[in-house]
């Protein structure tokens, strides 16, 4: 599949892609697999497959990734994360990744363990983003494997750790010079702050393809917890919805929808080259939000 499709596709346009998470127990995983079918009916171009803190969802994860593309012939790409791993395992991960058959890897730093608040890089790991792609890189030309397709994370409103947007930008700025393929964001919601960041980025001379990351809301709890810990901005007037359907999940999911809908179509129509959901292992919402969005898109 390789990450560079987002250049090759243009012509079919906006490249459409889902995450979806490992779950952890043997009930969520069935169910998972009992969902992915509902979300390939929706043509998204690929998946990505995340996993939890210190790798405790990795196994599944390559799991998850083989079957999409053994079983439902589609192309996915597992997360690959710096903690908890010397370059030794970080090497039999990569391995294993490619045994598989999959050729893409979402390489982050990953956060601290629960428990820290500072990141400490694992007895000789890696302690940065910039030094996983470069890893990645240099393990395929040792060992005379395929290249792997490589997307890194940036942050519209700067990473939490990071002092201001200026110095995260050149963070990553490094990414993207060790060998990335494309920039997928962290999730937003007011479009404003990611186009001023793209366009500082573009002035940075970061000139890989960047996708926006979008985070329908389904419940106003999870939705606060994951803003809070991400350092997402909620605006004023979406806030204010989400206060007033409080514990309703289903008027919550009407707002999240409704929202999703109208900023990816302000993103589609600006040009991007496409749009990265994180469908939280959901569908209901997801179709809706495909249907509203599908004139816009093309193939």
């Amino acid at each position: 599949m390789r990450f560079d499709r987002y250049s090759q596709d243009s012509r079919q346009g906006p490249v459409i892609s889902f995450e979806v998470f490992p779950p952890k127990t043997d009930a969520g995983l069935e169910k998972l697999h009992e969902l992915l079918p509902e979300l390939l009916e929706l043509r998204p171009s690929f998946f990505t497959v995340t996993y939890g803190a210190m790798g405790s969802t990795q196994g599944r994860t390559l799991e998850i990734a083989r079957t999409i593309r053994e079983r439902h012939g589609i192309d996915a790409a597992c997360h690959l994360t710096c903690v908890g791993s010397s370059r030794a395992e970080l090497d039999g991960l990569l391995a294993a990744i490619h045994d598989a058959g999959v050729r893409d890897i979402v390489a982050l730093r990953g956060d601290p363990p629960q428990g820290q608040t500072d990141f400490v890089p694992p007895a000789d790991g890696l302690g940065h983003a910039n030094e996983l792609v470069a890893h990645i890189h240099n393990f395929t030309q040792r060992t005379g494997r395929e290249r792997f397709g490589i997307a890194v994370a940036g942050y519209p409103e700067k990473h939490t750790e990071a002092p201001d947007l200026a110095t995260d930008i050149r963070f990553l700025k490094q990414k993207t010079d060790a060998g990335a393929d494309v920039v997928v964001t962290q999730l937003f919601f007011d479009n404003r702050n990611f186009f001023a960041w793209q366009r500082d980025a573009r002035a940075a001379g970061i000139s890989l393809p960047i996708i926006p990351g979008l985070l329908p809301i389904v419940k106003v709890k999870q939705i606060k917890r994951i803003s809070e810990m991400c350092g997402c901005v909620i605006p004023a007037e979406l806030e204010e919805l989400l206060r007033e359907a409080g514990d309703d999940d289903e008027r919550a999911e009407e707002i999240g929808v409704r929202q999703c809908v109208a900023q990816a179509r302000e993103l589609l129509e600006s040009g991007v080259p496409g749009i990265h959901f994180y469908v939280m292992n959901r569908s209901s919402h997801m179709r809706r939000i495909m249907q509203e969005l599908r004139p816009l898109l093309r193939g």
